[in-house]
């Protein structure tokens, strides 16, 4: 495996980090927390959720052969309110994030020099991997914060918690 291949790898494990930490935090919200906006100029996670689709879809389909902002994408409504209920958004969610890991395994380290467009600037296929390897976590903190928002208190976290240093370095480690 050479230092591409292990690359390609490593992309689709953070992006599936990233994922699993979005879902955990949505698991813990009552289904009508995901469309809660706390004001008219913020998202709900809903939203979020819709936006990631967008993106997503019209970033990775045909990756490496058209221009990574489709035609017949509508970024505008993506932040309008559409979804209707938690099976539509984790729909979406798990389609979209379909389309990447599709798109993501069907490369091979000899693709990552191409040539790839977005928006008609063009980015070498890495870097418009790691475009969207920024892009999708900013989205997933997005998430995570409103979360812990909405639930206050009853948030479980989802690394080491808050005071909880000591105790996971021990554990961990067997130090403080």
């Amino acid at each position: 495996m050479n230092a591409d291949t292990k690359y390609l790898e490593s992309v689709k494990q953070q992006l599936l980090s990233y994922k699993s930490l979005a879902e955990k935090a949505m698991a813990q919200l009552e289904p009508e927390m995901l469309f809660i906006q706390p004001n008219s100029e913020s998202n709900s996670i809903a939203m979020i959720v819709q936006h990631m689709h967008g993106n997503m879809l019209s970033r990775w389909t045909d990756f490496l052969t058209s221009d990574g902002e489709k035609e017949w994408r509508k970024r505008d409504e993506e932040f309008e309110v559409i979804l209707q209920n938690k099976a539509e958004v984790l729909e979406k969610w798990e389609e979209g994030w379909a389309c990447v890991m599709n798109a993501l395994n069907g490369l091979d380290d000899s693709m990552l020099a191409n040539t790839v467009l977005i928006r008609n600037e063009q980015h070498t296929a890495t870097e418009a991997i790691n475009r969207q390897l920024a892009h999708y976590p900013y989205h997933v903190g997005q998430i995570v914060f409103f979360a812990k928002q909405l639930l206050g208190e009853k948030f479980i976290s989802l690394s080491i918690p808050k005071n909880k240093s000591n105790e996971f370095n021990t554990d961990k480690f067997g130090t403080k």
